[in-house]
């Protein structure tokens, strides 16, 4: 550490090393310039050039809204506060806190932090269950002082371990998945040993950070770090940069949300599932496809589930509708089917009867007395006395598909027009007003009661016991 310089000789002294304070800073040992840090400044070790932000790296504590949602962590800032960091470069590293807190959500659900100052002395600013307001918070780290001896790194590093990340402390248990993080910014060679303590801290499942400014020992830097290094380890040229590390920090300890971002890949809708994880979901009506990327119309007709009577048809809308068979008509209800009444279209063709079938078609019938023909449409006669225009008083016999004649009912006989019938009993009547002696009447009207009899049984109209009756009667007339 350098001696201070008397007030008294400021003046004088600041007149000859005016000059000199316009050149560069001096370079840092050999060791800063290792390949696995991370650097910044105008001018890196070794008058090199170093790594200038990118347009990206914005300071500003907005920067990512929207973009992404830190992680909740148990995060443990460890400061160093020794003489050689003069009172505006320990503001610097106020702000630098602060901004960093900026970043997290503040919370006791979700980030809670603690600071712990060290110079040869440590002390506990606050503990990680102290605020829970991100502005109180800030207000706390802006009332810290610097203690402005000595670099105790060591034992700064075993403060944090056995009295910041404790469960009376705030620290959440070893049951919950909640990172626990420290951050330690020094700018000189730690004067105490922090290999085995950093170890200790590492082994306890703390991820540690370090954060070198000015003439820090990069060694040092290394030794205390969590592996990869290139990821834990930072180096600044000087104070005046630091604040540009927040937006590193901000990176890592946010999970940038890829749904925001526009780089999901997702086909149709991105879901974010918190720290950086996100998946992929479509749009209603389609699937997930194996890639967990895109997506595909589902198929409603093959879920079964669409309610169609007869027929599912999907549509390039990832719907669908119902249709029917043909010979069947949709319902009102765009679900069920009925048969078409084709018979009532007047189309069918039929030339007597149409007749509509349950499987929505028809088919031709014919009047009775018609036979339907061979083209299933028109009709042909198939039995005049059914046509009623027979003219026969009583019985109409079909002697074929065009002819026909005319008998009569048991008890009567036909007339000589071959349709009316007359009773028997004015036979009978008819005898008994004929000469009975008259042989030559009797013979004709035996003759003509036989012919009539015999014409008639042959016909199988006559009833066993009509014709006895009847006979008899001749015999005794004889």
């Amino acid at each position: 550490m350098s001696r201070p310089v008397p007030t008294r000789h400021l003046p004088g002294l600041l007149l000859l090393l005016w000059p000199l304070l316009l050149l560069p800073p001096p370079t840092a040992p050999g060791p800063l310039a290792g390949a696995s840090v991370q650097r910044l400044g105008i001018r890196g070790p070794g008058g090199r050039p170093g790594r200038r932000p990118s347009p990206s790296s914005d300071s500003s504590p907005a920067r990512g809204a929207g973009v992404c949602k830190s992680r909740p962590l148990d995060l443990v800032f460890i400061i160093d506060s020794s003489r050689s960091v003069r009172p505006l470069e320990f503001t610097k590293v106020k702000t630098f806190v602060s901004r960093i807190i900026d970043t997290l959500d503040i919370g006791a659900a979700d980030t809670r932090v603690a600071l712990v100052n060290y110079a040869s002395t440590v002390k506990i600013e606050f503990q990680l269950n102290t605020y829970s307001e991100k502005q109180a918070l800030k207000q706390a780290v802006a009332r810290i002082t610097p203690l402005s001896t000595g670099t105790m790194s060591g034992l700064a590093i075993q403060t944090a371990i056995e009295e910041a990340f404790t469960v009376e402390a705030g620290a959440r248990g070893p049951t919950s998945s909640i990172p626990k993080v420290a951050i330690i910014v020094t700018d000189g060679r730690p004067q105490d040993q922090v290999d085995e303590v950093a170890a200790q801290a590492r082994a306890s499942g703390i991820e540690l950070y370090a954060v070198g400014v000015d003439r820090a020992d990069m060694e040092s830097l290394k030794t205390m770090a969590s592996e990869p290094l290139e990821e834990h380890v930072f180096y600044v040229e000087t104070y005046g940069v630091i604040e540009r590390l927040s937006s590193r920090f901000q990176e890592t300890f946010c999970a940038l949300d890829p749904c925001v971002l526009g780089t999901h890949q997702c086909q149709h809708v991105c879901i974010s599932d918190g720290d950086g994880r996100h998946h992929c979901e479509c749009s209603q009506g389609y699937t997930l496809n194996a890639d967990k990327k895109t997506c595909s119309a589902i198929d409603k007709c093959a879920l079964g589930t669409h309610g169609c009577e007869q027929i599912c048809v999907n549509d390039r809308t990832d719907s669908y509708h119902c249709e029917c068979y043909e010979g069947y008509t949709l319902n009102a209800d765009r679900k069920t089917c009925a048969a078409q009444d084709k018979c009532a279209l007047g189309t069918h063709g039929c030339q007597h009867i149409c007749v509509n079938d349950r499987t929505g078609s028809y088919h031709c019938e014919c009047f009775e007395g018609y036979t339907l023909n061979a083209d299933k449409k028109t009709c042909s006669v198939r039995n005049k006395c059914a046509l009623g225009t027979h003219g026969c008083q009583h019985i109409c016999v079909s002697d074929g598909a065009a002819s026909y004649h005319c008998d009569c009912f048991p008890g009567y006989t036909l007339n000589d027009d071959k349709k009316t019938c007359s009773d028997i009993e004015e036979a009978r009547s008819l005898i008994s007003t004929t000469d009975t002696c008259s042989c030559e009447a009797t013979l004709v009207f035996q003759e003509k009661v036989s012919s009539h009899l015999q014409r008639l049984n042959t016909k199988h109209i006559l009833s066993g016991k009509l014709f006895v009756f009847l006979y008899t009667f001749l015999r005794g007339t004889m």
